[in-house]
């Protein structure tokens, strides 16, 4: 932002030095030439802010077809003689003027094309032929979260990771918060961090990308996504809905470990330690290794003991799955005395 402003400046200074050497002591010059100084530089910036947007290769190329065609249109013109004999004919005025301006219009047109197709669709194909190699922009959540660096160990997460430079403000201001636990969990976000730059399988890269104009950090985030065409990772519920009605990608860490949790059909029989009484009478509470909740009908005597269960049902909801379970040997009682009557 100072380097901006400095810019302008300059230009400001540059333009009324122009004003003053072509004022001959006018001094309304020199404010139409710091205007005009100012505007320029204005111009450079905006159409610096948007190039940053278009891949490299567009502009580099849109170049070098400008400047090869500039020089082909000079070469013309020195060959047949048109410099030379502009001011003598209104035909070779025509005529230079048509191959200045339509020769390098081509050429910039043409470097433009090839900039987009030939150089960027080809680059996109190559990296976009595969989508875990997709760039994969992190939200504060899944950072402070941990589970993204054991991803990226076991290699299941390829590419590139990208940490916008407003999320790490966050991460920061989160550390430096006067609440203790706030204060642990951003701190907690910058240690995973630095271990996942430390991973030779990924790469991490900061970006300086921002978006004043919005003040939601989830917001700016989805902004970036539709600009990178990257996909967010997160596990943040509210941020996973809002990112999916505005077409942006988005991997919820959550859903990926629901996916992975062991499935246990009705009828199969577990092994679980009935921890706490539930909420219904006569209920009992247990989890999987994974964390996962089980009920346990009629275990109030099972309270703190290791019991086999059968699975009655199972519920999968937004917050997780729930097991609902009977114990087996009450089970098999009741089957028992069912059979003899």
């Amino acid at each position: 932002m100072v380097l901006r402003v400095m810019f302008l400046v300059v230009g400001m200074m540059l333009g009324m030095s122009l004003g003053w050497s072509l004022s001959d002591g006018q001094t309304e010059i020199l404010g139409i030439g710091a205007l005009i100084g100012v505007v320029v530089g204005a111009s450079i910036l905006a159409a610096e802010h948007l190039l940053r947007s278009v891949p490299l290769a567009v502009p580099l190329w849109s170049g070098v077809g400008f400047v090869l065609s500039l020089l082909v249109a000079g070469l013309i013109s020195l060959s047949t003689g048109l410099i030379g004999s502009a001011g003598n004919s209104v035909f070779s005025l025509l005529a230079l003027l048509i191959l200045f301006l339509g020769v390098p219009y081509w050429g910039l047109s043409m470097g433009l094309r090839f900039g987009k197709e030939g150089w960027v669709d080809g680059a996109i194909d190559a990296e976009g032929s595969d989508p875990a190699l997709k760039t994969k922009l992190l939200d504060t959540s899944v950072i402070i979260d941990g589970r993204i660096a054991d991803l990226c160990e076991t290699g299941f997460i390829e590419g590139t990771l990208i940490v916008p430079h407003f999320i790490l403000q966050e991460l920061q201001h989160i550390s430096d918060s006067s609440d203790g636990l706030k204060r642990a969990r951003g701190r907690r976000g910058l240690d995973i961090l630095n271990v996942l730059q430390k991973m030779n399988n990924i790469q991490v890269k900061l970006v300086e990308d921002d978006f004043p104009h919005v003040k939601e950090v989830d917001t700016k985030l989805i902004e970036l996504g539709k600009q990178m065409n990257g996909k967010v990772l997160t596990n943040d519920f509210n941020l996973n809905k809002v990112a999916g009605i505005q077409g942006v990608e988005v991997l919820n860490i959550n859903d990926l470990c629901n996916a992975l949790k062991p499935v246990v059909l009705p009828g199969e029989t577990i092994r679980v330690f009935v921890l706490k009484e539930g909420k219904e009478s006569g209920q009992g509470v247990a989890y999987l290794d994974d964390g996962t909740m089980v009920v346990v009908d009629h275990a109030k005597n099972s309270i703190g003991k290791t019991v086999d269960v059968i699975v009655t049902s199972v519920l999968q909801t937004s917050a997780g799955r729930m097991i609902f379970t009977r114990i087996k040997e009450e089970t098999e009682r009741e089957e028992l005395s069912l059979a003899r009557v």
